[in-house]
Formats: C-alpha cells, structure tokens, sequence
C-alpha cells in the first residue's frame, strides 16, 4: 500500500487532483478530512503558499479570516519535531496557552476532532504540513498512522512540484548571503554587540557594522531583531548554530 501511495500522489497533475487524492486516502486510511499546507497568513501569501484541504467551510473560512495559519498550535508543535504525532500529544511537545486551547476547541465545534500532522521543512521555504483529521468522537486510527506518515511526506513534496511546475514559486525564499555577513548574523543572535563580534572574528567593527547593514538590505529590513528571525526562517541559521555549535576556530 505504502507503494501505491507514493504512486498515486507523485502522479497527479493539478491541485485539483491531488485535493481529490488527498480525500481519497485520507478516507482510506481512517480519517475524514486533510489539509496540506504553508504555515503562512494566507491572505498576504495568496496563491504563492501550498494550500489545499476539505475542512468544513465555516472552519477554513474563520480559519483564514482570524489568520491562524502562523499561530496554529498544531503548525507550531509541527515545528519541533520532523515524525508525525497526534494532536493528543502536543501539551507534551510546546507550550499551550489559553488561546490555543480556545482554537482547538472551535475546531471540535466545527466537526473536527483529533489528527495526526506530518511536518514538512525544506530550508528557504516557509514551513508546512499534511495533517489528517478525524471528525468529533471518531478514534484516530492508530494502526494507520505509519502510511499516514509516509501519504503525508510524498503528498508535500507532489504539492511543492504542482506549485513550482505552474509558474508560482514558494513563500520566503532567503537571500544569498557571504559567508562574513551570516557569520556577523550569528554572532548578532548570541547576543554579541558589533565590537565583541569584530573581536571575535578578528575585523574591524566598521566592517561588521558594513556587513550586518549589507544582510539587513538582502532581506529588506532594517532591525537586527527582524534579521535573525528571517536568518532562522530559510534556513540561513538553525537554533542549534545559536545555541550549542561553535564555529572553529572562533570563541566566545
């Protein structure tokens, strides 16, 4: 089955298609809906961000209307791990705040109950995922969920060659960078004023100042915080470069 699978969602050509696939597999594999796409505001992303699904209207639509595509906390506990995992797990995976609990509830309210989400990170592209979902008081079909993870993984990547093959291109792609000025990027997320950094890197501070400057204008922004951020976001910098890996041969 795992085979068919691949064939079926590597085969489509259209969105179309590969909606009406997804439908068809999710119901094959124990659930009643999906949704595929960009963790993005898809009223800013418009049809550049992979969104296909067959939610129940009134959900997708406050959905949309609330932009919850960003502060999901299905997209967000999607974040911190790259296996599928049922929403049942998620208090375990990240923080939920008041809010969250409230999405989710609206959700249920809306027909839908407990899923299972597929996360797809492909660095330079804004994050995703293919998630099933069970309508309200329906067991998630845990014998399953392994083909569920793998529909999942090839459904993603036939949506990322239907966006490509038709002309769009896909959210977020990061600028070039030199290899000083994402150097001078890191060093700005660990906290590191402009002289520590020249310090560090044995360059004038002008030069980082220059640098920093430079990688600000590849990205269109103009604070530091926003840097770092758009950095993590493609792929430039990952939280472990930050947070645990030294660059040899420099020290703090």
């Amino acid at each position: 089955m795992a085979i068919q699978l691949a064939r079926i969602v590597e085969t489509v050509g259209s969105a179309e298609d590969l909606t009406v696939t997804m439908a068809a597999i999710s119901v094959e594999l124990g659930f009643q809906y999906f949704a595929l796409s960009h963790h993005v505001d898809v009223a800013m992303a418009g049809d550049a961000a992979i969104r296909l699904h067959n939610y129940p209207q009134r959900w997708a639509d406050y959905y949309d209307e609330n932009a919850l595509g960003v502060s999901d906390p299905v997209h967000r506990a999607s974040h911190v791990t790259s296996i599928g995992f049922p929403w049942s797990r998620m208090a375990a995976m990240i923080p939920l705040t008041p809010g969250d609990h409230h999405i989710l509830a609206l959700g249920r309210a809306h027909g839908v109950g407990d899923g299972f989400t597929v996360p797809a990170h492909v660095p330079g592209e804004a994050c995703g995922s293919c998630s099933f979902a069970c309508e309200v008081g329906r067991p998630l079909p845990q014998v399953m969920l392994p083909l569920a993870q793998l529909a999942g993984n090839f459904a993603f990547e036939a949506a990322r060659r239907l966006w490509s093959g038709r002309g769009g291109h896909l959210p977020y792609p990061g600028p070039a960078l030199t290899d000083r000025q994402r150097d001078c990027i890191l060093w700005v997320a660990r906290g590191k004023s402009d002289w520590e950094i020249s310090r560090i890197l044995g360059i004038s501070e002008e030069t980082v100042a220059r640098h920093i400057k430079q990688a600000c204008a590849r990205y269109g922004v103009n604070k530091r915080t926003l840097l770092v951020i758009r950095a993590l976001f493609d792929g430039t910098l990952t939280f472990l470069d930050i947070f645990r890996r030294r660059y040899a041969p420099f020290r703090e």
